[in-house]
């Protein structure tokens, strides 16, 4: 399967989009409940109707035959902060740098020198390095619902996102 090679805008009034969207949030949400053990994502039992009704913003990452792999979705909070609300990746596109892609674009392009909160699954080992790998500090863990205990997640607006190519072989 074809990585992931440019990221864009998703625009959840579009069904097929939308549609592409919440089957790929189920399917990443169903794998993060097994990693941490609950079943009760609140985002799991999601319809689609609730989905596109979130105050959110959103991009995709897309795969070179235009499938959709993952995407970001995030909220402007007062004051300039950002809160990203998901971050989803297809199974079919796992370990194979789209969380990285779509983390790194919007940190880059979308909202350079601000704020950034992010909660996840205290257990979810896989995301919480990426956030680590991505300069975001862990704060306090939370357990808004027996069994279940989150990892907050911050970074200030001084951190720059790791840039990949920097660590590849230089050839001459």
């Amino acid at each position: 399967m074809p990585s992931p090679h440019h990221i864009r805008p998703l625009d959840l009034a579009d069904d097929a989009t939308a549609v592409a969207v919440h089957r790929i949030g189920r399917a990443a949400y169903a794998v993060e409940a097994e990693i941490i053990g609950f079943d009760g994502i609140p985002a799991l039992r999601e319809g689609l109707a609730e989905m596109r009704a979130q105050d959110l913003r959103w991009v995709g990452a897309v795969a070179e035959g235009g499938e959709l792999a993952g995407f970001l979705a995030w909220e402007e909070a007062p004051g300039g902060a950002i809160g990203i609300d998901r971050l989803c990746v297809a199974p079919a596109f796992f370990r194979r740098g789209v969380a990285s892609l779509l983390l790194r674009h919007a940190l880059a392009e979308l909202f350079p020198g601000r704020p950034v909160h992010v909660t996840t699954g205290a257990a979810n080992a896989p995301a919480v390095r990426l956030y680590e790998g991505f300069g975001f500090a862990r704060g306090a863990d939370f357990s808004p619902v027996p069994g279940l205990a989150m990892a907050t997640f911050s970074r200030p607006t001084a951190v720059r996102p790791p840039d990949r190519r920097a660590t590849r072989p230089a050839t001459s």
